[in-house]
């Protein structure tokens, strides 16, 4: 079972999101929380495997929340996001969001979304990763203010070349399985270069990975 923590401080769309996850007999809404401080709080206590994140919430947004919860490697964090403020989807990607869903997305893409970042693969919606793309294609467009992870071009000197191609890939958005037929590699061996990718450069998350590699420029095409 993929135990869940379901963070939104609208009780009707709360209520909407709880009612979906458990028409999946391997989903289990393990608790609720109204605010970013109740979100932090539950997943200390009870370690869900991973939390839905609403993003603008009241006492403690939902980047802040994000933020504690990676940090303390509490649980997979997957965010829900409608786009009014574009500073909350990056400065979540660099809290360590494992996952970034829209809000209007269908319930069969939420439940394989979470089912996905349950497996240990990070996911955008393909639509955010547009946006994202987008985003970091623009001549002007700059990190947030709310960043915390940065990463110099030398520091990819520590990567073998199968690594950065690697790097490359999570920066198309890609998951292991699509990364395996790309490089004609077995989904272990991506497994173990995803790690290792994260692990060299201090990174939280895969998602956190395809934002640097769309920033450094590295992402294929």
């Amino acid at each position: 079972m993929i135990r869940v923590l379901v963070a939104e401080d609208q009780l009707a769309v709360r209520a909407g999101l709880v009612l979906i996850l458990r028409s999946a007999p391997d989903i289990e809404v393990i608790a609720e929380a109204a605010d970013g401080e109740q979100a932090v709080r539950l997943a200390r206590e009870l370690r869900p495997d991973l939390v839905l994140m609403d993003v603008q919430m009241p006492r403690l947004d939902g980047v802040s929340a994000t933020r504690e919860i990676v940090a303390e490697r509490l649980a997979d964090v997957l965010v829900l996001t409608t786009f009014d403020l574009d500073e909350y989807v990056f400065g979540a990607l660099r809290a360590g969001a494992a996952g970034f869903l829209l809000k209007d997305s269908e319930a069969a893409g939420l439940l394989e979304a979470v089912r996905t970042v349950a497996r240990g693969e990070g996911m955008i919606a393909p639509a955010v990763t547009r946006r994202l793309i987008a985003e970091f294609a623009r001549p002007s467009a700059a990190p947030s203010a709310t960043a915390t992870v940065t990463a110099e071009p030398a520091e990819l000197a520590s990567l073998t070349p199968r690594e950065r191609e690697v790097l490359g890939a999570l920066g198309q958005g890609l998951s292991n399985a699509q990364i395996a037929d790309h490089l004609a590699m077995a989904e272990a061996t991506v497994k173990t270069h995803v790690s290792r990718v994260l692990g060299k450069l201090g990174l939280r998350s895969r998602v956190q990975a395809a934002v640097l590699a769309q920033e450094l420029g590295v992402a294929g095409p």
